[in-house]
């Protein structure tokens, strides 16, 4: 059976291997992204030194390699089993011998993978020679980021799934996916890092899973975060991904249960 999960991630992986042009153009996008964000961020310091604790140097840095990571940790796997809710094949792949979500989020992975090698990569190449990113010295920095990267697809792909269980007590999910992309892409950090939101907001999204998407895993990269540090900030990763397994397999068994296919 486990070789049967590394399939669905071979599989994945050569599926998205067939597309991948799509992925060269999303290079250029992602990279236009950066460069909007970083002539936005350099206007905003003028000729000041720091911002929100980030110095100008490490908001360039933290922008590229937020972004970057968003073309790891980001998947479809709401909207595929919203899909999958909708034309009635689920029913088909709840009596097959393996476990949905786990399928699923092996797919995602897959994905993830591709996008690792053929997307983030390149992309950060390519953002080092148009903009002063700066890469960090420390290993232990470098050897952080990566682990913590992996996590940051993990809560993610969770955050997705759970959104998608959803659509079988809503229906019809699409406004909720919209807003729940939204929520993670501003409240994770990715367009405005946590620390530079209003102090009672900022307390609020460190109670939040969100913060170990893109922030954290950041902030750590740009050397914000060293030492014991890093082991902290992992630690709260670590948390979100525990806490986040309870309604996902709380909705994934009432899912089961409530089953009814829609259409013929």
């Amino acid at each position: 059976m486990l070789e049967a999960y590394f399939d669905f991630i071979r599989i994945r992986f050569l599926t998205m291997l067939a597309y991948r042009l799509n992925y060269y153009t999303g290079i250029l996008i992602y990279s236009l992204n950066i460069g909007v964000n970083y002539f936005t961020w350099k206007a905003i310091y003028g000729q000041g030194e720091s911002l929100g604790g980030f110095t100008a140097a490490q908001m360039t840095t933290y922008v590229a390699v937020s972004w970057m990571a968003r073309a790891f940790y980001f998947n479809n796997l709401d909207r595929e089993i919203a899909t999958d809710i909708r034309d009635g094949s689920i029913a088909i792949q709840f009596i097959r011998p393996y476990n949905y979500v786990f399928a699923k989020m092996m797919q995602g992975f897959g994905e993830g993978m591709f996008r690792f090698l053929l997307f983030m990569i390149p992309g950060m190449a390519l953002a080092m020679l148009l903009f002063p990113v700066q890469l960090p010295h420390d290993p232990a920095a470098w050897a952080g980021f990566l682990v913590m990267l992996f996590f940051s697809f993990l809560i993610n792909s969770q955050i997705n799934i759970i959104t998608g269980l959803l659509a079988f007590f809503v229906e019809n999910n699409e406004g909720l996916m919209r807003m729940k992309r939204v929520v993670v892409d501003l409240f994770s950090g990715l367009i405005i890092p946590i620390s530079l939101f209003p102090g009672w907001l900022s307390s609020i999204l460190k109670l939040l899973p969100f913060q170990a998407i893109t922030y954290l895993p950041g902030s750590v990269f740009t050397g914000r975060v060293q030492g014991v540090g890093i082991w902290n900030v992992f630690g709260i990763q670590i948390i979100w991904f525990a806490i986040l397994l309870i309604p996902l397999f709380w909705l994934y068994r009432a899912a089961r249960q409530r089953l009814f296919v829609q259409g013929g």
